[in-house]
């Protein structure tokens, strides 16, 4: 059973201010997380996460993980602004899009961030956003690879090669080429092929892929690169058993790896990046219901007054998230429920058939790792508002980093 950072009594002083459901984020592990994964990967002098703004798109906690030198990785205009409000900006910015406006090259140009293009006639696109005179001698500038059959994707992401995302080794090569033909000196590798991935091998071997790459390009481009982004995917134990990843396991083949082709090659101080998102926060959030009504038909059904709007994950994916209740702990009398919420949408679903303790109307049920991609993902079918977002300090007190939506919000781009 997981062990939650609030109990039951704490969980009444806190709902007494903020009605569920909300999203509350536990600061203190957050740290730790971040203190953990900085120090795994301080061999590489350059080393920088990049945190991905769209698992958890918060000022408060993107301000969090600055105190750790974490960058922003972005994606659209949103999470640009994002960036450049909580003072990330310049190369502190990781601007990895796919089918992007021109406004948000545009952007992100004005910001200094690194670009790193998903497409070969995104090289065109981008021209067309800076202008033909724009100078892109200290500019640094990146690719993103689809490495296709050679790597093996995940159900997330799915197979590279019918993935939308990256360039072929073909197309790399020549953006690279025309890139260095309009003035581009300094260059950037990236790739992200898998999504919730648990297997350090599968990340280590990502690696040994982009930097065989990077020594070919070297070799027959005659340039220089200053990083290497291995992309994020690292997972996080959703189900009980799961192993969580072994983030100096991973370290340690990575650092192998560069050892044994990089430097081998005369490539040495090549900076390495990453994008994780999930695995800085994901276990590290909570989603907090109540129930709202006990349904017995052909099934049990614990009715909650959040819905898939608030985490859309098990409706999404079929993901797995552990459930607790509060005070209900270590309860002997149990049944088996389906966790619904109100949508008109029959996968409204947080479980099925989940064996609970019995519930009660009332009951907190607090819904574990929602701490990335759960309340980001959140949407307004039904009219339902998203929820506030809260933020639990190490002293035990609690603020509110996001007050919840109003039908005034709503409304407020509709004209009657």
């Amino acid at each position: 059973m997981r062990t939650l950072p609030f109990d039951k009594s704490k969980l009444d002083e806190i709902a007494a201010k903020w009605p569920t459901p909300f999203h509350i984020y536990d600061a203190k592990a957050i740290r730790e997380n971040a203190k953990r994964m900085k120090k795994a990967f301080s061999w590489n002098k350059g080393w920088r996460e990049f945190f991905a703004v769209k698992a958890a798109p918060n000022p408060h906690l993107m301000t969090l993980l600055k105190e750790f030198g974490f960058g922003s990785d972005c994606s659209s205009m949103a999470e640009l602004v994002l960036a450049e409000k909580v003072g990330n900006t310049g190369e502190a910015i990781m601007f990895t899009s796919n089918d992007t406006p021109l406004a948000e090259f545009r952007k992100a140009w004005e910001l200094g961030a690194i670009i790193n293009l998903d497409d070969i006639t995104h090289w065109d696109a981008l021209l067309e956003a800076v202008g033909p005179d724009a100078d892109f001698s200290g500019r640094l500038m990146c690719c993103r690879y689809n490495p296709g059959p050679l790597k093996g994707g995940n159900a997330i992401i799915g197979k590279p090669e019918e993935a939308k995302y990256g360039m072929t080794r073909e197309q790399l090569f020549d953006c690279y080429a025309k890139m260095k033909a309009a003035g581009a000196r300094r260059f950037g590798l990236h790739t992200m092929v898998a999504s919730n991935e648990l297997d350090p091998e599968y990340i280590i071997d990502t690696a040994r892929l982009l930097f065989s790459l990077v020594v070919e390009l070297r070799e027959k481009l005659g340039i220089e690169f200053e990083f290497v982004n291995i992309g994020g995917g690292i997972g996080i134990p959703y189900k009980p058993g799961q192993e969580a990843m072994d983030l100096e396991k991973v370290s340690k083949g990575v650092r192998q790896a560069n050892d044994e082709i990089l430097a081998a090659a005369g490539a040495r101080g090549v900076k390495l990046f990453m994008e994780c998102g999930r695995c800085i926060t994901g276990p590290y959030g909570y989603l907090v219901s109540r129930v709202i009504h006990i349904k017995n038909t052909y099934r049990l059904y614990a009715g909650l007054d959040a819905c898939m709007s608030n985490l859309m994950r098990p409706a999404m994916y079929g993901a797995y998230h552990e459930i607790v209740v509060p005070g209900k702990e270590n309860s002997a009398e149990t049944s088996v429920y389906d966790v619904t919420g109100s949508l008109c949408e029959n996968n409204d679903k947080f479980a099925i058939q989940r064996v609970l303790p019995v519930l009660e109307r009332g009951d907190y049920v607090v819904i574990c790792d929602a701490g990335a991609h759960g309340h980001a993902m959140g949407f307004q079918y039904n009219g339902k508002l998203r929820s506030a977002e809260l933020l639990l300090e190490a002293d035990g007190s609690v603020r509110q980093i996001r007050r919840a939506e109003t039908l005034d919000d709503y409304f407020s781009t509709l004209e009657f």
